[in-house]
């Protein structure tokens, strides 16, 4: 099915499209005139067996979490299915990113502290909830017209992969943007720089609670700099797509594409009554009944009972459902109550975060090679141990070979009761040649990274 000319599911496309390991990410309209996003998924990943699935969770779980309070998301207004496509809807505008700005320029020491704060907050909120972003960069960081940094694809990069990130590997991914924000206004302001990659070094030690209290009390390495998102805003107005009013094809008041074809809403909840019509606003995901997060009750409800989705054109309205009063006070109270579980699950896995020991943390690498030189033909073990401080996470590393342009990369699980792990390397060489071979482990994260080497003689005469 080709995409859309004009739109999907009521969201009008703009010219301004970019791609990343999702898909095809597409800035748009929302049917109330809104700047929105939307991802049109990779067939070729979305169509693996069960990633439709843990897609739609991903999504489910952030909705019930911004019903619980947590801010900081870029808000999902649908996934839908259009023939063979299927498609994410944000209510909001994904894009410029911190990639883009950091593109285009230094950016502003106050405003990259605010970001650095806000996100590290958004991530705390996360955990504490019992989730990961699982992909933490500067393509994932947008920044919205009003200078807020907000993050976007949470968890997708995981439900693709099958996969449940580590928080160690959301603190890596945050010291990664402190690195790359004290890169961007090393020469411009040092001050600033030097306080972004202490704040990074000690995120991957101590935490990012740590980090975060870190650089906002430390004020006074940025002499004359406001803290705010004032600066960011301004970049972010100057690089977005939407900077004017959107005009022509994509303006608020333009009309629709009369016919998209069969939409399925894939967040559907069905009502609570068997029967009951479900009621949408122009375009899917625009009305107020169908943007609301599944309920504990409805969950239950949908599991238990199988219904098959809705089909709706765009453009068509179902009748409104014929709730009584009594019904919808009987909905508020459940939301009450879920809204409580909620709250009540982060604080149980905020303490459990708090006893979980501490963040994984490298303390020495040591690379060995053999001592006695290796003759013709030869297989050389080449042996690392790396040292924790006793934390548990994922540990990524890679291993480079000065005679030849092949990396090897791998990660390993580190557990909480072990603090010393060996990282073995089998080097094949052939031919006739003496030479120096030199192996080289890098640990990538946790940060900062490590790297040792040792060098062995190859002789075959």
């Amino acid at each position: 099915m080709d995409n859309p000319r004009n739109g999907i599911a009521g969201f009008r496309l703009t010219e301004h499209t970019w791609i990343t390991e999702l898909g095809n990410w597409i800035d748009a309209i929302s049917p109330d005139g809104r700047r929105a996003g939307a991802l049109l998924f990779d067939p070729r990943v979305i169509g693996l067996p069960g990633v439709k699935e843990r897609v739609v969770a991903a999504v489910m779980t952030d909705q019930r979490l911004v019903l619980g309070g947590l801010s900081g998301l870029i808000p999902v207004a649908d996934v839908v299915a259009a023939g063979d496509q299927v498609w994410l809807l944000t209510a909001q505008a994904v894009s410029p990113t911190l990639g883009d700005l950091l593109g285009a320029g230094p950016i502003d020491p106050g405003g990259g502290a605010y970001l650095l704060a806000e996100t590290a907050q958004t991530l705390l909120a996360l955990h504490a909830a019992g989730v990961t972003h699982g992909s933490v960069h500067p393509g994932t960081v947008v920044i919205t017209a009003e200078g807020q940094a907000l993050l976007s694809e949470r968890g997708l990069s995981d439900a693709i992969r099958g996969q449940v990130s580590p928080r160690e590997r959301d603190v890596a991914g945050w010291a990664s943007l402190a690195r790359g924000l004290a890169g961007s206004c090393g020469r411009s302001a040092p001050q600033a720089a030097d306080l972004f990659t202490r704040v990074a070094d000690l995120a991957s030690i101590r935490g990012l609670a740590d980090a975060r209290a870190t650089l906002l009390n430390e004020r006074a390495a940025l002499p004359g700099v406001v803290i705010g998102g004032e600066a960011l805003a301004q970049a972010a107005r100057g690089r977005s797509a939407f900077a004017q009013p959107p005009s022509g094809p994509f303006a608020a008041h333009a009309e629709p594409p009369k016919d998209e074809g069969d939409i399925v809403t894939l967040l559907h909840v069905p009502a609570m009554n068997a029967g009951q019509p479900v009621h949408f606003g122009p375009g899917v995901g625009t009305g107020t009944e169908q943007a609301r997060p599944e309920t504990t009750a409805e969950r239950i409800w949908r599991e238990g009972r199988a219904e098959a989705p809705t089909v709706h054109k765009t453009g068509r309205r179902a009748g409104r459902p014929g709730r009584a009063a009594r019904s919808r006070r009987k909905q508020t109270i459940v939301s009450a109550l879920t809204f409580a579980v909620i709250m009540a699950g982060a604080v149980f896995a905020w303490f459990r975060l708090s006893d979980a020991g501490p963040a994984l943390a490298i303390k020495s690498l040591d690379v060995v090679a053999p001592k006695k030189a290796q003759g013709c033909d030869s297989a050389v073990d080449i042996t690392a141990t790396i040292v924790t401080n006793g934390g548990a996470g994922q540990i990524s590393y890679e291993w480079r070979k000065n005679l030849d342009k092949e990396v090897v990369k791998a990660t390993l699980e580190a557990r909480a009761d072990q603090t010393s792990y060996t990282v073995p390397l089998r080097w094949k060489l052939q031919g006739k040649s003496t030479v120096k071979a030199t192996a080289t482990l890098k640990v990538l994260s946790p940060g900062p990274e490590r790297t040792d080497k040792a060098t062995f003689t190859y002789k075959c005469g």
